[in-house]
């Protein structure tokens, strides 16, 4: 199966839409096929805000209208405890909101951008999108990150060469609860190393440190400007270190 086939048997749906490289080749590849998708943003503490502007930006350019969910992720015990089973917890509470909100705007069917590269085997976050029957065309046609990132750049996309991007909930060690302090702190550090040149980063925290995780090719800048990201980091963490396992 492909893309156009899946479209054609189902003309109508609802997406949720991160502003990524999966779901942004999706909604693409519907409009070109004049289906009826339309895109939910979840806006939850576990998004940065330079997310849901690239999500703003893509749909804006595609001249598709963007809803933004607003959810209180926080509110949610099992997600706040942040034990092994987060994620399923986490996706279920959002992509629930996410349904009733399609449901109430007409919308019989939820799509999500897993492709054909990603892991669905001891996944917790898949499991609970089973359960909640959201369908994956990317995956479904087989479709991997590779695949979307060269369709997306024939297509002249900004999002083809977007860096994946894991929610900030990620950057806290599972077992340790999850505060909205800890999140901005984590947000804004990432923004303030963006903002001197790096890219592709995490900024990872325990017992009151940050831990950066860098591609090998920014270690030297790292040390170069050690200095000032120590100052620029210090209202956040006690500690900043450097993760000598790049990322890929």
């Amino acid at each position: 199966m492909n893309l156009q086939t899946f479209f054609l048997f189902h003309p109508k749906a609802a997406l949720a839409f991160s502003g990524g490289v999966d779901s942004a080749y999706l909604l693409y590849a519907a409009k070109q096929m004049h289906c009826d998708l339309r895109a939910y943003f979840v806006q939850s503490q576990f998004q940065p805000e330079f997310e849901l502007q690239d999500a703003q930006r893509f749909t804006e350019q595609l001249g598709i209208p963007l809803t933004v969910l607003p959810c209180d992720i926080l509110q949610h015990p099992l997600v706040v405890e942040n034990g092994p089973l987060r994620c399923y917890h986490c996706k279920t509470a959002l992509f629930t909101a996410l349904w009733e909100r399609a449901r109430m705007d007409g919308y019989p069917l939820l799509l999500d951008g897993t492709n054909a590269s990603d892991r669905t085997d001891d996944r917790p976050g898949m499991r609970a999108l089973e359960e909640l029957e959201v369908r994956s065309p990317l995956r479904e046609c087989g479709l991997t990150k590779a695949d979307i990132r060269s369709l997306s750049k024939e297509a002249g996309l900004f999002t083809w060469d977007k860096p994946a991007y894991a929610c900030l909930a990620t950057r806290i060690p599972t077992g340790t609860s999850i505060t909205a302090e800890q999140l901005e702190h984590v947000e804004r550090s990432e923004q303030i190393l963006s903002s001197l040149g790096f890219s592709d980063l995490r900024v990872r925290t325990e017992n009151g440190s940050a831990c950066l995780e860098l591609p090998h090719p920014q270690f030297i800048r790292a040390v170069q400007l050690h200095q000032e990201i120590r100052t620029a980091l210090s209202p956040y963490f006690k500690r900043v270190l450097l993760n000598l396992a790049p990322r890929d």
